[in-house]
């Protein structure tokens, strides 16, 4: 096993360290505070190439890996969970599908402006009555001779608002034994009877757009349908492994912050004549903190590795998923005691991380789905 990253994953990690700090952090309690979409910085992201890391050039992407991606995520997320949940949905849900399932016709069209960062796309799973139970999708696609008219309702789709292109799942018919059929479909957002409505208030990653998508009689092409008709449901499931690695990855990033933030305050800040960070107490805290952050990106960078060399990487993915986003909480919550009364204000931003990191153990599957997914690949 060698744990050292090569030279172009190290120069990627620095690249998105420095923008993400240059760049990012000036603005991250701003993007916090105003929950608005900063759509300048993903501008920014797309010209630098990292809105392609994980595809190749043919399709206008920079021919990275999994880890290179998943690196950068966590240096995003590690200054801004807002724009770090907007960065890996972008990748990972909203063009990573069209590469691993679409056509050669579907890849030029709609993957080749997301791999170039002149576009945003999403992924439309979740409905109301369909979260954790992604077989019960009401979103029906009726086909039509050479086209697809799809109704239904979508709910909690990260960047919609701001997304060109929608792959949405839908009920396209029922197998021999009765059973949904689901397939996956691209919309783009200019189509009529499309409406997306942004109007949650949320609780954290407040910065990232989050929205609601109904769905009219929506007609696109036969063509748009996406990978095998018959094989949608396996193809989001193949989706949601990979995203999962991204998720595990930005909640890394919020770990991290985390640490730096209590160490920092820690060894700054004095009672009973010295700092904090000498007494046992916060020592241990801070001890257990960076332990699992560092076994958290571990499992991370196994998954990523799993995942470029063609390996099984499902229950890795959820393994690192479920640890990553329970650290990223814990962490934050660490954080928060070891700046007492401090870490209840928005200006020392231990808070936010708290409040960001919450999401992620619901987004992407629920803690509770991993376990299940865990345990199934145990034989369970």
């Amino acid at each position: 096993m060698n744990f050292e990253l090569t030279k172009e994953q190290a120069m990627i990690k620095k690249m998105v360290r420095d923008f993400a700090e240059s760049v990012i952090r000036p603005r991250a309690i701003e993007i916090d505070t105003t929950a608005v979409f900063p759509i300048d910085i993903f501008e920014q992201l797309g010209e630098l190439g990292l809105l392609g890391i994980p595809f190749p050039e043919e399709y206008g992407g920079s021919g990275g890996d999994t880890l290179s991606y998943a690196l950068a995520v966590e240096e995003i997320g590690r200054i801004c969970g807002s724009t770090g949940l907007s960065y890996a949905a972008a990748v990972s849900l909203g063009a990573s599908p069209i590469y691993y399932f679409g056509t050669e016709e579907q890849k030029q069209q709609f993957l080749t402006p997301l791999a170039e960062g002149k576009a945003l796309g999403a992924f439309g799973l979740t409905e109301p009555n369909a979260g954790s139970d992604a077989g019960g999708t009401k979103t029906t696609a009726v086909k039509e001779n050479d086209e697809f008219v799809i109704n239904g309702e979508k709910c909690f789709i990260t960047n919609a608002s701001f997304a060109k292109t929608l792959i949405v799942t839908a009920v396209t018919g029922k197998d021999k034994t009765g059973k949904k059929i689901i397939s996956a479909i691209i919309v783009p957002t200019d189509t009529e009877g499309v409406a997306i409505t942004s109007n949650y208030d949320k609780m954290g990653v407040r910065g990232s757009d989050t929205a609601e998508i109904v769905l009219d009689n929506v007609r696109v092409p036969a063509t748009n349908l996406l990978g095998d008709p018959e094989k949608g449901f396996k193809q989001f499931l193949y989706t949601l492994d990979g995203g999962r690695i991204s998720i595990a990855a930005l909640g890394v990033g919020i770990a991290q912050a985390s640490l730096e933030k209590a160490l920092h305050y820690a060894k700054e800040r004095k009672q009973f004549g010295k700092s904090i960070s000498d007494f046992q107490a916060i020592q241990f805290k801070l001890a257990d903190m960076a332990m699992e952050v560092e076994l958290a990106r571990t499992i991370v960078h196994k998954a990523a590795w799993l995942k470029d060399n063609n390996k099984p990487f499902s229950k890795e993915a959820s393994i690192a998923k479920l640890y990553a986003t329970e650290t990223a909480f814990r962490c934050a919550n660490q954080a928060i005691q070891i700046h007492g009364g401090y870490g209840y204000m928005r200006e020392y931003e231990v808070e936010r991380y708290l409040r960001d990191a919450k999401l992620l153990e619901i987004g992407e599957g629920t803690s509770e789905i991993q376990r299940l997914v865990i345990a199934r690949q145990l034989g369970c």
